[in-house]
Parts: C-alpha cells; sequence; structure tokens
C-alpha cells in the first residue's frame, strides 16, 4: 500500500486552534457552522473534486467556464500586437515610415537596435504592470484590476496609432505593455480559482490558446494590407485593437469576483453568493458551502506554511521551491526556441523566401498553432503535465539541431530554405502542442493560493527578463546587417533547450488530480517532484494528529478485535492526553 503523505502535526494543531474559534453566520443556511462541521464539509468538498469527471465538471460549472473564457480572451490582444510589431520589422510601408535606408540603397530596414527596444518597450512596460497588479489584485479584487486595465489600454492605444516617430511609438508599446501585464497575471490566476481540478488545466491552457488566436488575426491582417503602400497600411493594425477591450470590459463588469480571493478577505457570505453564480442550479448533489469550507481550510492551511502575502514570502520556506518551479516553467517557454518564432517573417526572409511566402508561412504557423492547443487538452487529460512538458521539450530540442544545420547551407538553395520553414512550423506546432499551452496551467497549479498572484508576477516577469534578452540577441542573430545567422540562429536556443530537459526531469512535479490543500502538503513536506504523481494525500490530519469531534486528538491504535466494523479499514482516534 503507498505511503499516504499528511500534513504536519504543528499545521494541524495550529490550524485546529484557529479555527475553532471560527462562526460562519449564514441566514441562507439557518444555522451556525460549528468548527466540526466546517471540517467535514471541507473532506467532502474535497472527495467530490476528486470524482468529478470533465463532463461532470462542465454541467456543475458551466457560468464558471463561461466568466472564464472571457476573462482570458483579454491576452488577445497582447497576442495580436507581438505579431504586428515582430512582423512591421519586415512591413515595407512600416520600414519605410519609421526605418532608415538600408545599405543597397533601395530597401528601407528598422535598425536591430530599434528592433529590440519596441519589442523591449512593451515587455518594460508589462514588468511594471504586473509589478503593480500582485499588489492591486491582493487588495481590490480581480474584476477591479482587470476593468482597470482595459480602461488603461483603450486610452494607450491612441499614442501607437497617432506615432509620427519611431520614438513616439516606443513610448506608446512601453505604456502598452502596463495592462498587457495585468492580463498576463490575472486571466491565469482566475481560471485557477474558479474552476474545479478537472477543468482547471483546460481554462488555464486556454489562455495560449487566446494567444495564438491574437497572432494568427494579427499576422492575417498584415497578409491582407502587405499590398498597401500609404500609411494605412500600419495604421489599421494599430487601430483594430480597439475592438477588443469595450465588449470586455462590458463583460467584466458583470462577471462575478473570484471565491478564492473572497474567501482570503473573510467575506464568506460573498464567496458563496459568488460560487453559486459560478456554477448550475440544478446540480442537486453540488454543495457550495461545502466547497466554501474547502477554500477555508487550504486558506488556512496555507496560513500556517507562510503567514505572509507579500512578494518576500514567495522565497520563503516552501514557497521558494514553487517561486522556482512556476519561474522555470514560464523561462524555458523562451528557451526552448519559441522566441523564433515572434520573428518568424525575418526568419523565412533569412531562409531565402519571399516576403509574401513568408507571411503566407507565418499564418501557416499561428493556425498549427491554435490547432496544437486543442490537441493538447487531450493530452493532459490522459497523461498528465510534466511527461507532455518533458516530451515536448525533448522534440523541440531535436528539431532546433535539425533546423541549425540546415542552416549551414547558402540561402540560394531553396529546396534547403523551404526545409527550414517547414520544420520551423513544425516547431511551432509541437510547442503549442506541449510546452506552450501546459506551463500555463502548472504555473497556476504550483502557486499556492495565497501567493498565486504574486507567484504568477514573479514568474513571468522572470520570463519577461529573459524575453528582454531574445528581443536584443534575435534581431542581431537574423539582421543581415548584424550577425547574419539565419536560420544557424537555432543552434543557439538548442542549447538553453538541452539544459531545460535536464531540469525539468529532476525539478518538474506533477500536479494533476491534487487539490490545492494537497499540493500545499506535498511542497511543506518536501516531496520529490518525480514522486508527486503517484503520492497519496491526507491534508486533513497530521503525522500523529486529527481533527475528529471538534477537538484536535491523537491518532491510536488498538487491536482488530477491539475496532467496530466502520474502524477496521483505518486508524483509530483517540483524545491526546
Amino acid at each position: 500500500m503507498a505511503e499516504v503523505i499528511t500534513a504536519g502535526d504543528g499545521a494541524v494543531a495550529n490550524m485546529g486552534r484557529r479555527m475553532s474559534e471560527f462562526q460562519w453566520n449564514e441566514s441562507r443556511r439557518g444555522t451556525v457552522t460549528d468548527f466540526q462541521t466546517l471540517i467535514e464539509e471541507a473532506e467532502a468538498a474535497t472527495a467530490a473534486e476528486h470524482q468529478m469527471g470533465i463532463w461532470t465538471a462542465i454541467k456543475t460549472y458551466p457560468k464558471a467556464v463561461g466568466w472564464s473564457v472571457l476573462a482570458s480572451t483579454a491576452l488577445v490582444m497582447e497576442g495580436y500586437d507581438l505579431v504586428v510589431i515582430g512582423s512591421f520589422y519586415g512591413f515595407p510601408t512600416f520600414q519605410k515610415k519609421y526605418g532608415v535606408l538600408a545599405p543597397d540603397g533601395v530597401n528601407y530596414i528598422i535598425p536591430a537596435a530599434w528592433q529590440s527596444g519596441l519589442s523591449n518597450g512593451a515587455v518594460v512596460g508589462e514588468i511594471l504592470g504586473l509589478i503593480a497588479t500582485g499588489i492591486i489584485a491582493d487588495r481590490m479584487g480581480y474584476k477591479f484590476t482587470i476593468g482597470l486595465a482595459l480602461i488603461l489600454v483603450i486610452c494607450f492605444i491612441f499614442i501607437t496609432f497617432f506615432a509620427v516617430n519611431i520614438e513616439m511609438l516606443l513610448v506608446g508599446e512601453i505604456l502598452c505593455g502596463l495592462p498587457w501585464g495585468v492580463f498576463q497575471t490575472i486571466t491565469t490566476a482566475y481560471a485557477a480559482e474558479v474552476t474545479p481540478v478537472a477543468l482547471r488545466p483546460y481554462l488555464c491552457t486556454y489562455v495560449n490558446l487566446c494567444w495564438v488566436f491574437g497572432q494568427l488575426v494579427g499576422s492575417g491582417v498584415l497578409r491582407g494590407l502587405l499590398d498597401r503602400i500609404d500609411q494605412w497600411g500600419y495604421r489599421i493594425p494599430f487601430a483594430l485593437q480597439w475592438m477588443w477591450p469595450i465588449p470586455l470590459l462590458i463583460g467584466i463588469c458583470l462577471a462575478p469576483e473570484s471565491p478564492w480571493w473572497l474567501v482570503r478577505q473573510g467575506r464568506l457570505d460573498d464567496a458563496e453568493h459568488a460560487l453559486r453564480r459560478l456554477t448550475s442550479r440544478n446540480d442537486p448533489n453540488f454543495k457550495p458551502q461545502a466547497t466554501i469550507a474547502m477554500m477555508l481550510h487550504t486558506d488556512e492551511l496555507e496560513k500556517e506554511a507562510s503567514a505572509g502575502t507579500s512578494y518576500f514570502d514567495c522565497f520563503r520556506g516552501s514557497d521558494l521551491r514553487r517561486t522556482e518551479i512556476a519561474c522555470m516553467t514560464w523561462m524555458i517557454q523562451t528557451f526552448c526556441g519559441s522566441g523564433l518564432g515572434g520573428y518568424s517573417v525575418q526568419f523565412y526572409e533569412q531562409a531565402g523566401l519571399s516576403t509574401t511566402y513568408s507571411f503566407d508561412l507565418q499564418m501557416v504557423q499561428y493556425a498549427l498553432g491554435a490547432v496544437g492547443t486543442v490537441l493538447s487538452w487531450f493530452l493532459m487529460g490522459k497523461y498528465g503535465r510534466r511527461d507532455i512538458y518533458l516530451w515536448g521539450l525533448i522534440i523541440l530540442d531535436i528539431l532546433l539541431i535539425t533546423i541549425g544545420l540546415l542552416g549551414i547551407a547558402p540561402s540560394s538553395n531553396h529546396p534547403i530554405a523551404w526545409a527550414v520553414g517547414s520544420l520551423l512550423l513544425i516547431h511551432v506546432f509541437v510547442y503549442d502542442l506541449t510546452v506552450g499551452p501546459v506551463c500555463y496551467s502548472l504555473v497556476a497549479e504550483i502557486s499556492s493560493t495565497r501567493l498565486r498572484s504574486k507567484t504568477i508576477v514573479i514568474a513571468r516577469d522572470a520570463y519577461n527578463v529573459i524575453g528582454i534578452f531574445n528581443n536584443i540577441i534575435t534581431p542581431r542573430m537574423l539582421s543581415p546587417a548584424a550577425f547574419n545567422w539565419g536560420p544557424k540562429a537555432a543552434l543557439f536556443w538548442a542549447g538553453f533547450c538541452t539544459v531545460s530537459i535536464v531540469w525539468t526531469y529532476f525539478r518538474l512535479p506533477e500536479p494533476k488530480g491534487k487539490t490545492y490543500a494537497e499540493m500545499d502538503v506535498l511542497f511543506e513536506q518536501k516531496v520529490s517532484a518525480r514522486k508527486f504523481k503517484n503520492a497519496k494525500v491526507d491534508p486533513f490530519r497530521g503525522e500523529t494528529m486529527v481533527v475528529r469531534n471538534g477537538s484536535v486528538v491523537g491518532a491510536g491504535s488498538v487491536s482488530p478485535d477491539e475496532k467496530s466494523d466502520s474502524e477496521k479499514n483505518g486508524p483509530i482516534y483517540v483524545e491526546k492526553i
């Protein structure tokens, strides 16, 4: 029989003392909930989460799915702008407006330094926005934070649309990055907190689908405007960004707040009301009070492990390991070579393809990315997160090495150029089937509930710092006026991908099927990452203590003959003297 991993005795005892003084007065229930009832309901809700399949979860939480999809759709804007700015560097009318004359004296180019500046400008804004998000979201809630970001992005788009020079465009990108930083954090956290265990991976990875969809729309818009030679060839893509925030703002104003956030604020009646708005009223087996009790129990368990909720607390105790995993999981998104996809038009052109074919392949690339994200939902249901992430990295590493070796051939070799382009398409597909979407699920599930928003902020900031490095080095690797590596740049990222594979094998745990309380116990007990998958966890008892009959008691043992029928399959609990 597998060993059952339990919480520490100190955690159970201290949590018991705090919760024994707790009273939940709820007029709709007509009762006063005592300590013992809370524990029993929390255990019942945890068991229900484990037994709930995906279709049952959808029937029970249909409105949660809808509200989560709505909030996550805000990421479409960032994905859209990411591909627009990256592709503008190879867009003729944009090059002529904001670029300089190329060495050939005929064409215009955006200097590599300005390419890095524009791309990094948005990233700098995102880093600042992320830091502010961790503070504002904890104090004001998720709804307020998302709504504020949507209002700001409506205002800041005016700057990019009316930019008269590249310096003004840079200011606009920095300011737009502030609300994009909010969307990067809150959408993932909101999806993780409004859905049950069975739906968590699908709604969290939907964030990646929104990003890919934004990139697909952006590449389609640019392809359609490729033949325009006036200023509207680059102004229309900026103007189209206004079509997202207004309807999203209306929807967010109507959405319920995260019940987990309300529990952390001590607003349990509001939390129950929000939970009812997320679930179906026609499910007689669903008990909102039990789910709120589970949230309260998890919150108290985490208070015992980490009393604070500041950024510093993310680097203390077991939360340090969780922060490391979240940061590395997100940074690996760049280390595996995905940054080449953001500069795919230039990459294809350097491989020897025409501008038109380069934009066509970019559209195919993002369409494959969307298909890959959807297919990843089926893989996660069967194989979990860790295995998909690890094997995805191995395949990506092989593809990067192959692309880099093919890049040794001259760009005039058209069959090789098409082979490189095809392999990059496969790379994008594999990335969006494995590492890309699974990352969002892992980051949301690994962090503790009390520090979730701040852990995601730190992890995403780590990703953005690596993104700055990518935005500095990749344009230079691809630019004819700089390193001029072309497809050989893939070998550079293959080295980082290899290191990422080693880290993933030893450090990345499997959160599939685990509740947040169970994850807390596994991290607090320092269980090896490779043992998470098969670990049996009981977060309601300690090593020698358990809560029974409203008291913290010790777990003793008696002879089999002295056990009642209901006790023969488990331990006898007696008052500890």
